[in-house]
């Protein structure tokens, strides 16, 4: 193999509703991949064990998720589309990434500070591991790019140390079974299995904020249902949602500089730029100078026009459970196959006997 062949992964935990910023941070970027892009789109269900092992309804909000990817216009014949629990080799690599990382690496993980807390010691080492399954997750089909948002970047970069160790530690063996790339790794070749994967960042906007708190990043966990829009809302409680957000008594600007300190402003401009597919600086030509009584209601009429169809699609696939279990028993097929090829070769380079 002279080079890696491009490859887009990305998976979404099921813990709770998907959001306006989950569509336009992921599910919108997902879309538009699929045309340039050979991707695997993942329901990363074992990831959600980390917050609690007791999950009443983890089957419908996996089944949840997948309506989203379908809903939101993912072809699951096109992609790959599947729950992570269903590929038993993410669990393997992610044990085999375990033997790899170092335990520095994941003290240092901003995520895992913030959820454990004070009380770390009594945080799960699931927890504390969480990033070598996300890189098994991804490098387990050797994926060279990864749609990512800010707060994910750091467990990519982690993903990359993962890779460039393995590569390291085993570039000799590699290059002896024929299964490696030449890379250069600052003024060294090696022979590296697997990729040193990019992110991808995209779009107008890579963050939607709170419409209750334009400080805070919009979350399906806030207790304000009114500080979101749900991916299942209809019309009327969109509408109801963006006249009720928070914003200050000062006019648009006519200039994006003018939204500095202004994060209410700031995140409702930036939605709709996202959601028209245009710049903020195209919006302010628009309606600078304009109040939010007049911008609220336009950007409300836009929201419902994108999303009210999405919401349509999902509650009627979310009717039919049996569709959803068939696309992702389809889809865990064939990303089995894949994973598969890959733990082949790990085992045979790591020297583990395959049966």
């Amino acid at each position: 193999m002279s080079e890696f062949r491009e490859l887009v992964f990305s998976g979404v935990q099921p813990t709770g509703n998907l959001h306006l910023g989950n569509y336009l941070g992921a599910l919108q970027k997902f879309v538009a991949l699929q045309d340039s892009h050979e991707c695997i789109y993942c329901v990363v269900d074992l990831h959600s064990l980390t917050a609690t092992m007791a999950h009443d309804d983890l089957a419908d909000q996996t089944r949840s998720i997948t309506a989203a990817f379908l809903a939101s216009g993912i072809d699951p014949k096109k992609n790959i589309v599947f729950n992570q629990s269903q590929v038993l080799q993410h669990a393997e690599l992610a044990w085999i990434f375990n033997c790899v990382a170092r335990i520095g690496w994941m003290n240092r993980m901003t995520q895992f500070k913030d959820k454990a807390g004070k009380d770390r010691e009594n945080a799960s080492l699931g927890l504390l591991a969480y990033p070598s399954l996300m890189a098994a997750d991804i490098l387990v089909y050797r994926a060279t790019h990864v749609p990512v948002g800010d707060d994910q970047k750091q467990h990519l970069e982690l993903t990359r140390d993962i890779a460039q160790k393995f590569n390291n530690d085993f570039s000799g063996r590699i290059a002896e079974l024929g299964y490696g790339v030449e890379m250069e790794v600052g003024e060294e070749k090696v022979n590296g299995f697997f990729p040193l994967t990019e992110p991808l960042i995209e779009g107008a906007i890579t963050r939607v904020m709170s419409l209750r708190d334009g400080s805070k990043k919009m979350s399906k966990s806030d207790p304000s249902d009114l500080s979101r829009i749900n991916l299942t809302d209809d019309a009327d409680a969109i509408a109801r949602k963006i006249k009720k957000a928070k914003t200050d008594p000062e006019a648009l600007p006519s200039e994006v500089d003018g939204l500095a300190d202004r994060p209410e402003a700031q995140n409702l401009v930036g939605i709709y730029a996202a959601l028209s597919g245009v710049g903020k600086a195209d919006v302010l030509v628009e309606f600078g100078g304009r109040q939010f009584s007049e911008f609220k209601p336009a950007l409300a009429e836009l929201a419902v026009e994108k999303l009210s169809p999405i919401a349509g699609e999902m509650r009627r696939i979310l009717a039919d459970p049996a569709y959803i279990d068939g696309v992702l028993r389809e889809g865990a097929g064939r990303a089995r196959e894949k994973a598969e090829a890959t733990m082949k070769m790990v085992r045979e380079i790591i020297g583990l006997i395959d049966g």
